[in-house]
Parts: C-alpha cells; sequence; structure tokens
C-alpha cells in the first residue's frame, strides 16, 4: 500500500502519551497512515521499554510489553522538563493535527504543553487528554491505573468463579478500550477540524471508558436495581454455556436455543433433552447445577477435538480454549495473516499481531517496526523544524534531546 492511499496519509500526531491506553491509540492512527511522533524522555523512554521479560535480542533491548503497541512510530527523545525541549515541542505542535498525552490533568501547564497553550499556536489541533478519571470530579488528580479501574469499575465484581474472588482480566482492558475510543474521538475531531478549522479538547477516562463497557451488565443493573452476581464460566441466562472437561482438555460449550441443545442431545448420544428439567432454557437455567453434573460426566467421554469434530458438523457452538502456542499455531489464524514479522533498521527482527481490521481500499499496514529509543530524534528535528547539525549539538549538551 502507498503512502497517499492510506487512510491517514497527511495527518501527523505528535504523541506524548506512555505505557498502554495512548500508545495503543496511537499506534492504531499510524497504522492507518498517520505519521506518529512518539516523544520519548532521552535516556529512558517508554516505561513499558523495561517491562520485561522477556525482551528482544537476547534479553537485551526493549520488552515485549513495548513492542506490543509501538508499531508506526517514529521515536523522538526530547525532554521537555528542560526549557529547550519544551520549546521544541511548541515549535512542532503547528506542524501536527493531533495531540496525545496521558499525564495528570494540568502537568502539562507548566510545560506550556497543555491544550490552552497549543490551541493558542494551533487552533485547528485535536489534543486527547487520557487519565484514569478525566480532567474533572473529586478523583481527578489521582493516577489510573488499569488494575484499579477494573476494580472501581465494577468489572472485577462480574468476573471470577461464584464463590471465589473477584477477578481481573488476564490483559489490561480498561487501558485498551480507553485507546479504541480515544481513537474513535479523535477522528471524529479531526473530521470537524477539518470541516470547520476548530480543533477540541478530548477528555477520556479509563473509569468512564469502563464503565461504559459494562454494556448489557451496567443497562441490566440501572433498569433493575439489581446487582449482576459472578457466573464464574457461565452465562447468567442461559444453559449450557460454559466450559466443560474433557477426556484430555476442556472445551467451551455455547448452546444458544433449544433446538441447539437437542442437536447437541444428538451428538452425544443422550436423552437428556427429554428430560423436562432441561427441555427448555429456562428450565435448563433453574436447574442448571444438576444439567452441569449430567453434562460433566458426557463431555469428559471424548477428547476436545473429537466433540469440536462432531458439534461443529451438527452446528452446536463449541470451541477448544487454546493456550497461545495453539492459538498462533492454529491454521485459520495463519490463513487471517494475523502475524508478521517487522525489522528496525538495524535488522532487528520482531514478530508482532497485525492490526485486525481488514480493509478493501485502504487497509491498515506496519511501515515501522516499533522504533528504538530515539532512532528519529535529528531527522524528525531536521525534517519539520530545520535544525542544524550545530543546533541539534547544542541541544546535546544541555540535555534537552
Amino acid at each position: 500500500m502507498s503512502e497517499t492511499k492510506a487512510s491517514l496519509a497527511g495527518v501527523r500526531v505528535l504523541d506524548l502519551s506512555r505505557v498502554l491506553a495512548g500508545p495503543w491509540a496511537t499506534q492504531i492512527l499510524g497504522d492507518f497512515g498517520a505519521d506518529v511522533i512518539k516523544i520519548e524522555r532521552p535516556g529512558a523512554g517508554d516505561d513499558t521499554r523495561s517491562w520485561g521479560p522477556p525482551f528482544i535480542q537476547n534479553g537485551e533491548g526493549d520488552a515485549a510489553y513495548f513492542l506490543s503497541a509501538n508499531r508506526n512510530k517514529k521515536s523522538v527523545a526530547i525532554d521537555f522538563a528542560k526549557s529547550e525541549g519544551a520549546e521544541l515541542l511548541r515549535k512542532l505542535a503547528p506542524q501536527c493535527q493531533i495531540v496525545v498525552e496521558n499525564f495528570r490533568p494540568g502537568g502539562l501547564k507548566k510545560y506550556g504543553l497543555d491544550y490552552a497553550s497549543l490551541s493558542a499556536i494551533n487552533p485547528s489541533i485535536v489534543y486527547c487528554s487520557i487519565t484514569g478519571f478525566g480532567q474533572t470530579g473529586p478523583y481527578a488528580k489521582r493516577p489510573g491505573y488499569d488494575y484499579i479501574i477494573q476494580g472501581m469499575g465494577g468489572l472485577m465484581s462480574l468476573t471470577g468463579e461464584i464463590n471465589g474472588e473477584p477477578m481481573k482480566s488476564a490483559v489490561a482492558v480498561a487501558d485498551l478500550f480507553t485507546g479504541m475510543y480515544a481513537v474513535s474521538s479523535i477522528l471524529a475531531a479531526l473530521r470537524h477540524a477539518e470541516r470547520t478549522g476548530e480543533g477540541q479538547h478530548l477528555d477520556l477516562s479509563l473509569l468512564d471508558c469502563q464503565i461504559a463497557m459494562l454494556a448489557n451488565l451496567g443497562a441490566s443493573y440501572l433498569t433493575s436495581g439489581q446487582k449482576p452476581q459472578r457466573f464464574g464460566n457461565q452465562h447468567a441466562a442461559i444453559a449450557p454455556y460454559q466450559v466443560f472437561a474433557t477426556a484430555d482438555g476442556h472445551i467451551i460449550l455455547a448452546i444458544g436455543n433449544d433446538g441447539q441443545f437437542r442437536d447437541f442431545c444428538d451428538c452425544a448420544s443422550s436423552d437428556l433433552c427429554n428430560d423436562p428439567r432441561f427441555a427448555t432454557n429456562e428450565a435448563r437455567v433453574v436447574h442448571r447445577e444438576a444439567l452441569t453434573a449430567a453434562l460433566s460426566s458426557i463431555m469428559s467421554t471424548r477428547t476436545t477435538s473429537a466433540w469440536v469434530k462432531s458439534l461443529e458438523a451438527a452446528d452446536v457452538p463449541c470451541g477448544p480454549i487454546n493456550t497461545l502456542d495453539q492459538v498462533f499455531a492454529d491454521p485459520h489464524v495463519i490463513a487471517r495473516g494475523a502475524v508478521e514479522t517487522a525489522t528496525r533498521a538495524d535488522g532487528t527482527a520482531m514478530q508482532l499481531a497485525v492490526n485486525p481490521v481488514r480493509m478493501s481500499e485502504t487497509p491498515p499496514a506496519t511501515r515501522f517496526a516499533p522504533p528504538s529509543l530515539g532512532n528519529d530524534t535529528d531527522g524528525v528535528l531536521r525534517q519539520l523544524l530545520a535544525i542544524t547539525d550545530a543546533e541539534l549539538t547544542a541541544l546535546r549538551n544541555v540535555g534537552a534531546i
């Protein structure tokens, strides 16, 4: 795909974010062709560069965590705590359409890098602030961590075994969903800015996004006033819709209607569907414990692959619980091209999960591997600010780059 045919060709992002929510958003923008300038602290960089193991380059270099969220970016090492560094960013801002940052509210004001300061020199700027709790409210100054937000936002109260402790998701879903909400809001604001010349400040909080993504469970509480309980791997309103042990592992049964349950019984050579306790979904939910006991005995008689083969042939929804080695070796995953190899200019190769969006005309693409720290500092400053070698040397001497 050519640079000019990319959806966001010609759009430049000044990325002041680090860790996950902000970098996830800017990575997606980069996938669609935006020129993302990632600002990092000289000598240290994004915190996640050291969040390992594992690390690339035989235990040295950047952590896999960093690689997951920073492809399609240029790394520019600038210390904006130095006045000279902050001035460089204020000079870059007029040449960018988007700014993304995830400092605490007001944290960038003293450097002249807040929305008010940058919009004064670039009125059409789309400035996205990502925080734990938002720019306003009694918790605004608190630091925001995904784990804490999963707890405060209700997700953990809904996740885990019925009689077990509340459980977090294995991946930082509050960060990731906030990053995705950030992308959609940035693109909406960019459309408005291109149409009217008017920029705006986007205030995204992890807690707000976490509450929004409670989806039907949040709506259920708001409608009924009843707190949903944890059901572990079971479904509150459908049965059987859960995990069962097989002869050699586990399988998910996701039977959504009575016809599918009858088809399951045919595959299993079982007469459970003739039992009035299990004839309808409503009855199966009421008699969940007896149903689970009966099915546990049946499912343990065959291997996972044998069950999947027979149930899929009968259009009964089911699936294995794959470990990651099985995920990435799955023939369908391979056929869909879910993994690719990206290579840095120094020859360092890394395997990455690709952007999952498929588009017929302007598909996302990996143009750059996640950059080494400061890889693009000189090139970007020369290109966009016409800085000379002597000026680069002076900036290094004061620690600004």
